[in-house]
């Protein structure tokens, strides 16, 4: 079979806990499109680590038609991740997404698949995407790659989606640049798609529409607190930035918002610090640091108000699986210690 004949196929590498929603909305397009063109324009597998039953993270097993193994010089590989990336990419799988990249194999991530891309050192220099909630951590771990707020990323032979229903996207991209863009709609309009988004939309709801406040001073305040988290303003130097006495402004959060703006900036800033804890192996004075925190103690203090724990222990969380100890007191690291003001 000639090459133009013969069909696409992808290769879904599905690690631990990876999101169900992503994976789906990758894999629906393919066969719909096959459908509708009355003929088979795209196969695909699953694959995974030893060829063993993976689990995903609503609790949904699957088994793998591969594992491991060499792949077609044309196929298509896709990291589908989600909860808990770090763990789930190994050294088995870094290695082979490394031995198969330098085989040509074009390839990407979907949801926290770009993580693992990333980590193989296959996005260095060039620009992807990723989950909205892993941004932050994804910053800190690559800052040689260039990380885009949008929906999917195509780069050259690269790609990556946000995850979610960024994957139809992504794959809509893909079947119309093959197969031409009708096909792709008739594709869309069987998934009940009415508006196919492209590379330039981004992830997130506007900030108008995620506070549910259409107020245009307080959208550019609260977008202000989002990009200067690290060296955090003063109310007053907000105020002045958007025009706004420092009164004026106290008084638009508290209407619309029900707390100050240095409460609503604090929580911004403690979110954050719990993404970093959550998903990077920072220290938790680096992620003070980040998240424009000088003083240790306050830092402690802040977050156990805010989560009725402490820095460490939310990090102790994480590397547990999410499991909390009981009993007596596990001992404190350094770092807690420090933060606790014991040190």
């Amino acid at each position: 079979m000639s090459d133009a004949l013969k069909p696409k196929r992808f290769v879904f590498l599905i690690l631990e806990n990876a999101t169900l929603l992503s994976f789906s909305c990758a894999i629906e397009p393919l066969r719909i499109a096959n459908r509708v063109a009355g003929k088979v324009l795209y196969t695909w597998v699953v694959a995974a680590e030893n060829g063993e039953a993976v689990t995903f993270s609503n609790g949904l097993r699957v088994t793998p038609d591969i594992g491991l193994e060499e792949l077609e010089r044309d196929d298509v590989l896709l990291v589908c991740g989600g909860t808990g990336v770090q763990a789930a990419s190994t050294r088995a799988v870094l290695n082979w997404l490394r031995r198969e990249a330098r085989r040509g194999i074009a390839l990407g991530g979907i949801c926290t698949g770009s993580h693992a891309v990333a980590r193989a050192g296959l996005l260095d220099g060039r620009r992807c995407t990723i989950h909205w909630e892993n941004r932050d951590a994804f910053m800190e771990a690559f800052p040689e790659v260039e990380l885009s707020a949008n929906i999917y990323v195509i780069d050259g032979n690269r790609c990556s989606s946000a995850g979610g229903s960024a994957s139809a996207d992504m794959l809509l991209k893909m079947i119309a640049e093959a197969h031409g863009a009708d096909l792709a709609a008739q594709v869309a309009d069987q998934m009940i798609y009415t508006t196919m988004r492209t590379d330039r939309d981004e992830q997130r709801l506007s900030i108008p529409t995620r506070i549910g406040v259409r107020h245009p001073k307080l959208a550019s305040v609260i977008k202000l607190m989002e990009e200067r988290i690290e060296e955090p303003e003063s109310p007053a130097d907000l105020a002045m930035a958007v025009g706004m006495s420092t009164r004026q402004l106290e008084r638009l959060f508290r209407r619309y918002l029900d707390r100050s703006p240095k409460r609503y900036y604090m929580e911004l800033r403690l979110q954050k610090a719990r993404h970093l804890l959550l998903q990077t192996d920072m220290s938790v004075i680096n992620v003070a640091l980040a998240c424009g925190f000088t003083s240790p103690s306050h830092f402690s203090k802040c977050y156990r108000a805010c989560f009725s724990t402490t820095p460490y222990r939310e990090r102790g969380t994480a590397q547990t699986g999410g499991r909390t100890e009981t009993g007596p007191r596990a001992a404190e690291s350094p770092d807690d210690a420090r933060l606790s003001g014991k040190i």
